[in-house]
């Protein structure tokens, strides 16, 4: 019988037959190169969401204000936002002026200056953020911080809005979770709302 070749008996590394895959000790380094990068990321994610957050808040107050004032002039009476102390956080009520005299906590209690919507409260909107004063975060107006309370509007807690066009004075601050501060201040004899932010590299509050 004529002699058949044997078959040759594959030598091939194993890693020559699984070259498209990957070794074991290659797919760990991929997995720690990949958890490290995942460790730097998601903080700074998470930053930015926070002071996302906690400016849109801040101009959402801005805003309040703003329309706050308009309503004022339109009705030709005082409008104000009541700040009302709260479990977690302040709950804010825009009040119309009843019998003439302006925004006064009596009348609240009283009715006599009726609410014009239902209290509302930041956290409801803006996930994280409240009134108050971060450690280490200078007061806006350059002055000693001597409370970390974020509502600095008068002892009524109220911020009037005139029909001629000016309003009490006052500053708001509000921060999110990390390390995003802002205010939100209200100059009286012009009704001008500014928005500030603290940025914690220059030490310094800047316009937003």
């Amino acid at each position: 019988m004529p002699h058949r070749p044997r078959a040759r008996q594959s030598r091939a590394p194993a890693r020559a037959l699984g070259a498209a895959g990957f070794t074991l000790i290659e797919l760990l380094f991929a997995a720690a190169v990949a958890g490290t990068v995942t460790a730097i990321a998601v903080p700074q994610f998470l930053s930015g969401l926070d002071d996302v957050r906690a400016h849109n808040a801040a101009r959402h107050l801005a805003q309040q204000l703003a329309l706050a004032r308009m309503d004022a002039i339109k009705r030709s009476r005082f409008v104000g936002l009541r700040f009302e102390p709260g479990s977690p956080d302040y709950a804010i009520t825009l009040f119309a002026d009843g019998n003439g005299n302006g925004i006064r906590s009596a009348d609240i209690t009283s009715g006599v200056d009726p609410p014009l919507g239902p209290a509302d409260v930041l956290g409801w909107h803006f996930q994280g953020v409240v009134f108050g004063v971060l450690p280490g975060v200078p007061d806006a107006d350059g002055q000693p911080v001597t409370t970390t309370d974020g509502v600095r509007v008068g002892v009524s807690r109220i911020l009037s809005m005139n029909p001629n066009g000016s309003s009490s004075s006052g500053t708001l601050y509000v921060h999110g979770g990390q390390r995003s501060q802002y205010a939100v201040r209200v100059l009286g004899a012009t009704g001008r709302v500014r928005v500030l932010k603290y940025e914690q590299s220059r030490r310094r509050w800047v316009d937003q």
